[in-house]
């Protein structure tokens, strides 16, 4: 394949992904506006948001580049079966997601009181940050998964995937599930 007909390749399988992303991050916006009227009942809430979201790519984008690696090289079959090595990505990728939710729910707190600002308490701060990342974990994972195996069976190279379906669904489900722990931490709390 000669440069223009990779570039065209890679564009046809890009745009389309891309211009889910695009209405994935508007939705997300949208639910963020939702989550504005929860500042005044945690203050600081939105010091987590842009951290979170960034954290979640980071995580599950390392997951998709492994599983993108391991189709590529023929080590992986592009479907639901016990394999240790997605289900070690997998594990590990669950185990960082949420360790970085903590990470995220205490650095917060402690920022924001260095700098003497307001902040909820950090029991509320890391109950939102728990449940917010263990839901969009397994969303994650389960999506990531999905995708990258239908898009690699029907022809689409996985590398070209990963980004976009890790942003989209890390940003519409992770702030989604952000307004769903907001929700139950101020029911509990």
């Amino acid at each position: 394949m000669d440069v223009p007909e990779e570039v065209v390749s890679i564009y046809r399988e890009s745009l389309p992904v891309l211009l889910v992303a695009l209405g994935g991050g508007l939705f997300s916006g949208l639910i963020l506006e939702e989550l504005l009227a929860s500042v005044g009942r945690f203050p600081g809430l939105l010091v987590m948001v842009p951290v979170f979201l960034a954290t979640r790519g980071n995580v599950y984008g390392a997951l998709g580049g492994r599983i993108s690696s391991g189709l590529h090289q023929g080590l992986i079959e592009p479907r639901f079966r016990w394999d240790a090595r997605i289900v070690n990505a997998v594990v590990a990728s669950f185990i960082n997601g949420i360790g970085v939710s903590v990470v995220i729910a205490v650095l917060s707190w402690g920022a924001l009181t260095l700098l003497g600002r307001p902040a909820a308490h950090p029991l509320e701060f890391l109950g939102i940050m728990l449940i917010a990342g263990t839901l969009t974990s397994a969303v994650l994972i389960v999506g990531l998964l999905t995708l990258l195996f239908v898009g690699y069976t029907r022809g689409y190279d996985p590398d070209n995937l990963v980004g976009p379906i890790v942003t989209t669904l890390g940003d519409v489900f992770g702030m989604a599930f952000l307004l769903i722990a907001v929700g139950v931490i101020e029911v509990v709390a």
